[in-house]
């Protein structure tokens, strides 16, 4: 096997008694001569904010936006390094005054904001361990957190302040303190003091801190953070991450930025909008805080979110699958309402860009002329400075990569990466148009390989070299906390098993194309993995989200759908039906209509003939993180989702079986 972004590093092995055959391991090319690791004399991330201020002082830092009189948001308005290093200071110093020691848990609850950093940064400045306590998670996993992790004191959005009372009666033997990122009521402090917990406005909470306080020494060993993760079943886990394992993720994202772009800069700004409670989003902002950049938080609704990037004009954004595919999905309808001529003008540019892409010409040098005359338009979608664009947590439709490659004059690269991973653990390399459809290399701190899953029959040694990815190296989790069972589930010989599927290409980048647990047998024997069938129709313009079922006592799949309201809609003038939304996905028309345009995407898409859906409920409503649908990175809830629409499901199967004779 020719590998030309991969070196190999070991062989493969052989399958022995219940252990499974072993791929050989591989690691980026960057890494040939050893795994990238933390040098000496680095103990903890609060090194890269301090050497930031002390470098830029005065640089904006941390942004949000103004709401005006009118109830409009206004500009972004901005704190300094140095304003939000004194901050931290203050906020550290307090916790200690308050009998919060080095090593401690203090949670974080609240959607991302300059308060959010802050709190964080006020724990690595005192060794203290941080429990993100995730916004999109119901008062119930809040208390399960609070209580075994033994938070002691929480840093809470105002509007979160409701949620975390209701739920001190279970955890007030651990959590003694409660600060809100803004004010908090008269009625609320009483409250919390009847519970024995003491409750402080930031200003309050600020004033009880002092900017002279002594830091304790931090080691690279300490915990830095304990990062719950959703899980798409059972109680949250609470992943482990040490200040090594952190420090290095972060170094790893700056050595390959700068080997295949132009290192980030006070010059850069950054769009904060993925939950700061998930390793992704914040890992990117510890890196751009380490190079001295700056961070605009959203306003918290998606309603608004391009209006935001519009305002601030980052020159990085991260984004999910599902909202590069809303962009893409916007700039492809707006250049089809162009007319003929425009359309015609926007196809030869883009052929014309992508052929000189595919014969290796970096983006910005591959067509200078249709960037300015042509593609310049797509690139004021984003605001019209971003020239780094990174996407997570899903797979992103090679459709979609490749367009927006081409089209938004930017790097954009596809990464993979867990929380035990501590983020991003593959990612593609700028400007390699080969790499498209993959997730990359392994990144330099990190080695992989694929163990083969026979029961599924895939096989690591074979000529298509599948199986499930595993990884060792510098940048993995330490364990889940408290569940030593859990942790020896998945690290088994040194070797962290992700549960997804990989492929490996024939130039060492690997694509993922399925999950271990997301497979299950139909009743007539044929196994269906069913994330590549949800991915396949997601591809239908008439949708939004899709859920695909099926079990082993039957024979086909069923589906439930939320459609994309406006194309709905529009069927429904052109064929004489009531427009109404909800009464549309009512309607037996409406739902024989987008079970004919999702089997014919599948048909298009070579789906087989079991994998096709015979029946679908459309939903009206998106699937939420209220009715605990999905998780906050937007992945389905499996069990869940079979509780909430089990009747349906029911119905679906017994519709397309037809009468019993």
């Amino acid at each position: 096997m020719s590998v030309s972004y991969a070196v190999k590093v070991q062989e493969s092995s052989p399958g022995l008694g219940k252990k499974p055959s072993a791929g050989p391991v591989y690691r980026c090319i960057y890494a040939k001569d050893g795994l990238l690791d933390l040098p000496e004399g680095m103990h903890s991330p609060w090194e890269f904010f301090s050497d930031s201020v002390k470098r830029n002082p005065n640089n904006r830092m941390l942004g949000r936006r103004q709401t005006t009189d009118s109830k409009q948001a206004g500009p972004y308005v901005w704190i300094t390094y140095q304003e939000a290093y004194d901050s931290a200071l203050r906020m550290g110093s307090a916790m200690r005054n308050q009998g919060v020691n080095p090593g401690d848990r203090c949670g974080i609850y609240g959607s991302n904001c300059p308060e959010w950093i802050v709190s964080m940064e006020a724990c690595n400045s005192q060794g203290v361990t941080y429990v993100p306590l995730y916004d999109s998670l119901g008062a119930n996993a809040v208390e399960f957190i609070v209580n075994h992790a033994e938070v002691k004191i929480a840093f809470v959005q105002e509007n979160k302040l409701p949620s975390i009372l209701s739920c001190l009666p279970a955890c007030c033997s651990y959590l003694k303190t409660i600060v809100s990122f803004a004010n908090v009521s008269s009625t609320q402090k009483k409250e919390a003091e009847e519970l024995g917990v003491s409750l402080f406005s930031w200003k309050e909470f600020s004033e009880l801190g002092s900017l002279d306080c002594e830091l304790p020494p931090k080691q690279k060993t300490d915990i830095c953070t304990i990062m719950y993760t959703s899980g798409t079943t059972g109680e949250p886990k609470g992943v482990i991450l040490t200040n090594r394992a952190i420090m290095t993720e972060v170094l790893s994202i700056d050595q390959l930025i700068e080997i295949t772009d132009k290192p980030c800069s006070e010059e850069d700004t950054y769009f904060s909008f993925l939950p700061l409670a998930h390793v992704y989003d914040q890992m990117m902002e510890t890196y751009f805080i380490k190079r001295g950049s700056s961070i605009g938080f959203w306003q918290g609704d998606v309603r608004y979110l391009m209006d935001d990037v519009q305002e601030l004009k980052p020159t990085a954004f991260c984004a999910v699958p599902r909202v590069y595919d809303r962009i893409y999905t916007g700039i492809v309808n707006k250049i089809a309402s162009g007319g003929l001529l425009r359309n015609k003008l926007f196809q030869y540019a883009y052929n014309y860009k992508l052929r000189n892409m595919e014969n290796g010409f970096p983006h910005d040098k591959a067509s200078p002329l249709m960037d300015k005359l042509v593609f310049e338009k797509v690139r004021q979608a984003l605001g019209g400075r971003v020239r780094i664009m990174l996407s997570g947590a899903a797979p992103l439709p090679r459709h979609v990569e490749e367009f927006l490659r081409v089209s938004c004059c930017s790097n954009l690269s596809q990464g993979y990466g867990l929380t035990e991973s501590c983020g991003g653990c593959f990612t593609s390399l700028a400007n390699v148009m080969s790499m498209i459809g993959t997730v990359g290399v392994p990144v330099t701190t990190i080695e992989a390989r694929l163990e083969s899953v026979p029961e599924m029959g895939y096989d690591a040694l074979s000529d298509v070299p599948r199986g499930e990815i595993c990884l060792r190296g510098n940048t993995l989790f330490s364990g889940y906390y408290k569940r030593q069972d859990l942790t020896d589930e998945v690290v088994i010989d040194g070797w962290f098993h992700t549960g997804d599927i990989g492929e490996l290409q024939p130039d060492g980048t690997m694509k993922i194309i399925d999950r271990k647990k997301n497979i299950f047998k139909l009743s007539q024997g044929e196994y269906v993995a069913v994330e590549n069938i949800e991915n396949t129709y997601s591809r239908c313009p008439l949708i939004a989200s899709i859920w695909v079922y099926g079990n082993s006592f039957e024979s086909f799949l069923v589906a439930v759908v939320v459609p994309e309201r406006k194309a709905l809609e529009d069927w429904a003038m052109e064929h004489n039906e009531p427009t109404d939304f909800k009464s549309l996905c009512e309607n037996p028309k409406a739902r024989k209509y987008i079970l004919n345009e999702l089997n014919s995407t599948g048909q298009k898409h070579q789906l087989r003939g079991f994998e096709l859906i015979k029946a679908v409920h459309l939903e009206p409503n998106p699937f939420d993180m209220e009715r605990d649908m999905v998780t906050p990175t937007f992945k389905l809830k499996r069990p869940q989702l079979l509780k909430y629409y089990k009747e349906k499901i029911d119905q679906l199967y017994s519709e397309a079986k037809g009468p019993k004779v």
